[in-house]
């Protein structure tokens, strides 16, 4: 059986649109870029669609010079910030259990998301110099790191696990409610849960952990409206010690380039 690369997304900002990939460059904490901004609120605490699901809303988009941010639907000019933060100032942003170094983009994206969001927040970035370690009991070496992810480097689904959860809803969804940054096409339904150490282009990646769900994935992801689904079908035949899971967390072996069309191999 052979397993291919269908889909490579990175999510710059967390909890903000994705962007499409052709290929990518796995670095030690993921994909480049992938969640390496979050917003926080004004005790510094994260931010997602889980507090605000108006943020499914905005678009990113990246390039040379920067990245670009424009929201779907409200008429206000696009923000454009660059990929170096324009303030050296430095604080400590909470997400989940962890305290993470980050420093503030600008005051200009701090006014924008406050605006759009309708919400005081500042955007902040994550230096290379800020390290977050992944939870020891799922690491391989204990020196593993992440960024504003939710907790791990890279999230993979299966093309076919989409599918079977599909044939069980009255409504198909995309793939675009479970944010991986890897799909890949071949195989059962839900074979990446048993998947252990495998390479892609040039990368070598590892299994450890399938992702618990939370009631992100019932936000649509192109109206931002909330609804009972998927959650509560995967409920159903998808529940574990009371999580819910649906994909593989990964953590990085080995850096390298991967593209989209390049086959896994174990």
């Amino acid at each position: 059986m052979s397993f291919i690369v269908s889909e490579i997304t990175i999510y710059p900002i967390k909890s903000l649109g994705g962007i499409s990939l052709q290929e990518a460059k796995v670095e030690e904490r993921g994909l480049q870029f992938d969640r390496r901004w979050v917003l926080v609120d004004e005790n510094n605490v994260f931010i997602t669609q889980r507090q605000n699901e108006q943020m499914a809303l905005i678009d990113v988009a990246i390039d040379e010079d920067g990245i670009v941010i424009n929201h779907r639907l409200k008429r206000i000019v696009p923000l454009k910030i660059p990929l170096v933060p324009q303030t050296v100032e430095e604080q400590q942003i909470t997400i989940w259990d962890d305290v993470v170094r980050g420093t503030r983009v600008s005051d200009e994206a701090d006014a924008w998301f406050t605006s759009v969001l309708e919400k005081k927040c500042s955007l902040f970035y994550q230096p290379d110099g800020s390290i977050r370690l992944t939870d020891p009991k799922y690491s391989i070496t204990k020196k593993e790191h992440t960024s504003f992810s939710d907790g791990y480097p890279i999230l993979v689904i299966g093309q076919a696990s989409l599918d079977n959860l599909n044939e069980r809803l009255d409504e198909p969804v995309s793939m675009k409610r479970f944010r991986p940054n890897l799909v890949f096409t071949g195989g059962e339904a839900y074979v990446e849960d048993s998947w252990n150490y495998f390479t892609v282009g040039e990368a070598k990646l590892v299994g450890v952990k399938p992702c618990a769900r939370c009631v992100l994935t019932t936000i649509n992801p192109e109206t931002a409206e909330k609804g009972k689904e998927p959650l509560k079908t995967l409920t159903q035949y998808r529940n574990k010690n009371n999580k819910i899971l649906f994909g593989q967390n990964l953590l990085v072996v080995e850096t390298g380039k991967i593209a989209v069309g390049d086959g896994i191999e174990f």
